[in-house]
């Protein structure tokens, strides 16, 4: 029953009702053809952002205090610092060391920072306990927001996994143009909401004279014009992780994204929007104003709309990557392949009539050498393929190149289990023990070796499951099912298969 959706289309199988199984095993990427994409995570802007935010935090700090300094900045992979007056040395010290609490981090207590004081100057080094737990916690968000991603793009039984320390394997069934999974996974979107600043000047900013705790960022709408610039406030007044839902529409006949945000999010929203009537709310995604509209009124509802030069297909893509979530760190493409569908054809048809092959050479084999007892275990075989595929259905599994490979060595696999039966029962014969006899010790005697052999080749096909990676799993999983079907099929079906066959026609020789 389990494998009836296998013959059924998509429509068909959604029609079913709920009790009836409606899973079909999946056909990989070899199989099928699509997009294969290997990424990798650069951190190193994870760990930048931290010094910036700490940079802020130290300035709002000794400010508060009185504490004079000079020359606050990120440098290199520190944050520091010189005061002005060396008698605040103390007093300094102890605001930071506010900014720095022992935390409990996946390691343990960690604190973030490493304090290092050479007289006037101090240095703030982020630990490697510290850089480790960013790291890890980017990686592991990336590869929840490529899941959403690739699922938002409406493309099914995509694989998606961690590979190695820093990298995301991406494969994607049915996606024949690889750049598609590259532009929607090439941006981190990260959304952020900052008030313009109407005092400072975009010009003397060009020329490299940026006022403290602004940012110049570029224009998406003006690119490529005298006034393609913005001068914003670092301050994130509202962050993209307040949203709750982004959609494509339409305002005044031009394509607009509508956003919703969470309860936090709308209070925040609508206290900015209440204090900064009729100044200009620049709305930044991955560091380029895509708009800067005026606030006409106070928003009190939580939803707003992001317009700007949209094209329905950029509304909509920009739609799929806010409900996804911001990627905490920028992925690079490490390796890039594209497998045509006409070559997945090919595949299943190479790897049918190597099945086909494979079924007919083992039947004809144990038919010609064993008679009766042979076509019991060939009766035996086909329900273990049965099996395999019923499990791979049930599971969900995908079915990959290596994955027929691995019902072929099954097929082979699950006929040496009913030689190793046969021969004992001849060895029994021969011995002068009775047909009933002989063939009770034979399935009894065998069974140990039996167990002994699959037992040592399920541990290798646990090992290669837990191990390996893409194709590798894939052929893991088909010869461990077969293994384990071959185990109830060969010995215990087989046995049943006999006794009837015995009890039919009470032999006084075996046709062995």
């Amino acid at each position: 029953m389990s494998l009836l959706p296998n013959f059924l289309s998509q429509a068909t199988r959604d029609s079913l009702p709920s009790w009836l199984p409606k899973r079909a095993i999946t056909l990989g990427l070899d199989l099928q053809g699509g997009s294969y994409l290997l990424l990798e995570v650069d951190v190193v802007p994870v760990y930048r952002e931290r010094l910036e935010t700490m940079v802020g935090d130290v300035r709002a700090a000794l400010r508060s205090a009185r504490v004079g300094y000079r020359g606050l900045s990120v440098q290199g992979d520190a944050v520091a610092l010189t005061l002005t007056d060396a008698s605040q040395r103390d007093q300094a010290l102890a605001e930071v060391a506010k900014l720095n609490p022992m935390s409990v981090g996946a390691a343990g207590r960690i604190q973030d920072f490493e304090i290092d004081e050479q007289g006037d100057r101090v240095v703030l080094r982020l630990t490697d306990a510290k850089r480790n737990e960013l790291g890890q916690a980017a990686i592991s968000q990336s590869l929840e927001v490529v899941r959403r991603r690739i699922d938002e793009l409406g493309t099914r039984e995509a694989s998606i996994q961690r590979q190695g320390a820093d990298r995301i394997l991406v494969q994607v069934p049915g996606e024949k143009d690889p750049e598609n999974i590259k532009r929607l996974l090439g941006r981190t979107a990260r959304l952020t909401f900052h008030m313009v600043d109407l005092e400072g000047s975009v010009q003397d900013a060009l020329k490299g004279r940026v006022p403290p705790g602004d940012m110049l960022l570029e224009s998406a709408e003006r690119e490529g014009t005298a006034s393609s610039h913005y001068l914003v406030k670092r301050q994130v007044d509202l962050s993209g992780e307040n949203l709750t839902d982004a959609q494509p529409s339409f305002q005044d006949n031009q394509p607009v994204v509508s956003f919703r945000l969470d309860n936090a999010g709308a209070r925040r929203f609508g206290k900015i929007t209440q204090e900064n009537v009729g100044r200009p709310f620049a709305i930044v995604l991955d560091d380029k104003v895509i708009s800067a509209p005026n606030i006409r009124e106070p928003i009190l509802g939580g939803s707003g709309i992001i317009s700007g030069s949209f094209t329905v297909e950029t509304a909509n893509e920009l739609s799929v990557l806010l409900r996804a979530g911001a990627l905490p760190a920028p992925l690079n493409v490490v390796e890039e392949r594209s497998v045509g569908a006409e070559l997945g054809a090919d595949s299943i048809r190479a790897g049918t009539l190597a099945c086909v092959v494979a079924a007919v050479l083992v039947v004809t084999l144990m038919l010609v050498y064993y008679g009766v007892f042979g076509a019991i275990a060939d009766i035996a075989l086909v329900l273990n393929v049965l099996l395999i595929l019923g499990i791979m259905s049930v599971l969900g599994a995908t079915l990959t190149l290596p994955g027929i490979a691995g019902i072929v060595l099954t097929i082979g696999q699950s006929v040496d289990s009913n030689v190793l039966i046969y021969e004992r029962i001849r060895e029994e014969r021969r011995g002068g023990r009775t047909p009933l006899s002989a063939i009770n010790a034979g399935f009894t005697e065998a069974l140990r070796t039996i167990v002994d052999a699959n037992l040592t080749s399920l541990i290798a096909a646990l090992a290669l499951f837990q191990f390996g990676s893409g194709p590798v799993k894939g052929f893991a999983v088909t010869l461990g099912l077969g293994i384990v079907t071959n185990m109830f099929t060969s010995v215990y079906f087989s046995r049943y298969l006999v006794g009837i066959w015995y009890d039919r026609t009470r032999p006084a020789a075996l046709p062995l």
